[in-house]
């Protein structure tokens, strides 16, 4: 097996019913299958354990992952793989079989670099991150762990869009256009108003709520003034 591959501690499953597979749970395994460019699709069992261990990597479903199944050296990448609802852990996963030619579909992770000596970041700029991941069309022996942007030169107003970012050769994005992936933002700043003009502005405000009410307190309204008169006709 390549050293620099992750690998994965599987045997043959040979569960036939919902009960077996329970069981097989119970004793510590995920239950997997196997496809791609092979005869008949394989029954996997997954030492749980030690596929936990690669599931804490974020980019766990684009990684390249050995596997030795009856005998046989297989590379293999992740596909889909379901949680149980409640507890969360791995309920079943499936692989597929990759060989010489294969061009898969994957999602691969963003990492940006140089926040720290960022022009546009120096000066009270922000990171607007419009992608973590995209979505690359690859072949299966030249699948990046990572796509790095590089922000030493970035200066605020600045779009970092994917033509910024050198891919492997062979590799391209899904999307057929230079999509955005982040920008360097300038500043929000909030003005604060001047001690003086602070003191006015709630003088007025004062004023205006006070003043009306003042003049309201005796004041009668039209038609009560109209009735008194009346009476003193009478």
């Amino acid at each position: 097996m390549d050293k620099n591959l992750d690998t994965l501690q599987v045997e043959l499953r040979q569960t036939k019913s919902r009960g077996e597979l329970n069981k097989l749970r119970l004793n510590g395994f995920v239950p997997g299958v196997l496809y791609g460019d092979i005869e008949t699709n394989i029954n996997l069992s997954i030492k749980k354990n030690s596929l936990e261990k690669l599931l804490k990597f974020g980019n766990f479903m684009s990684k390249v992952i050995d596997i030795k199944v009856d005998g046989k050296d297989f590379k293999v990448l992740p596909r889909d793989i379901e949680f149980d609802k409640v507890t969360n852990q791995p309920i079943h996963i499936d692989f597929q079989k990759l060989s010489a030619g294969t061009k898969v579909v994957v999602w691969i992770p963003v990492r940006f670099i140089n926040e720290n000596i960022c022009p546009g970041l120096k000066i009270g700029g922000v990171l607007n991150i419009v992608r973590r991941k995209v979505e690359l069309r690859c072949p299966a022996d030249q699948i990046p762990s990572e796509l790095t942007v590089d922000l030493s030169k970035s200066e605020i107003g600045e779009s970092i869009r994917i033509s910024n970012v050198t891919l492997p050769e062979n590799v391209k994005p899904t999307i057929d256009r230079d999509f955005m992936i982040a920008t360097v933002a300038a500043p929000t700043v909030v003005k604060e108003p001047e001690p003086g003009e602070a003191t006015a502005t709630a003088d007025a405000a004062t004023a205006e709520g006070t003043e009306p009410a003042a003049a309201d307190k005796d004041a009668k309204p039209q038609d009560e003034k109209a009735k008194a008169a009346e009476d003193k006709k009478k």
